[in-house]
């Protein structure tokens, strides 16, 4: 049986090196993220912090690849009481220039077969990535609420 995974693509008017600095810097990821922060120096092996809006720590993760600009890859345990308790799970984001834009890809793997957390992040990655998108090509981050989808229950 195939263990359960999540791939999503998108294209991005910006450069893989505006893309890179808006996937890494804390700054960037709380414009669209909806507050998140992520922190970390891109060492492989090195600590990857996630601060929810309210300063608390989401995540404690682990750096497993950054090749600049091209590959990032960290681990991803949420530690957020109404998600999911799963093993932590592996998040690759692939940049690839084509032409004026970059394509984006991003995959979700490593899950346990009986997994609650693919459903979560299916319907909070699009969200994240699309206001990514937004932020990149005209400036502005979506606004949005996770009521209704992947950190509620």
């Amino acid at each position: 049986m195939n263990k359960p995974q999540f791939i999503y693509s998108t294209y991005i008017k910006t450069t893989p090196e505006k893309l890179w600095e808006a996937l890494t810097k804390g700054e960037f990821t709380q414009k669209y993220w909806n507050g998140f922060r992520i922190e970390s120096d891109w060492v492989v092996g090195s600590a990857m912090k996630f601060y929810a809006p309210d300063g608390t720590l989401a995540h404690s993760d682990k750096v497993l690849k950054a090749d600049k600009p091209k590959v990032l890859s960290y681990s991803w345990k949420p530690l957020m009481k109404h998600l999911p308790d799963e093993p932590a799970s592996t998040v690759v984001f692939e940049l690839e220039k084509v032409d004026d834009l970059v394509k984006l890809t991003v995959s979700h793997f490593d899950f346990p077969e009986n997994t609650q957390m693919l459903a979560k992040i299916s319907q909070g990655w699009p969200l994240v990535l699309s206001s990514l998108k937004s932020m990149l090509e005209t400036g502005t981050a979506l606004t949005y609420s996770w009521k209704s989808d992947c950190t509620k229950q």
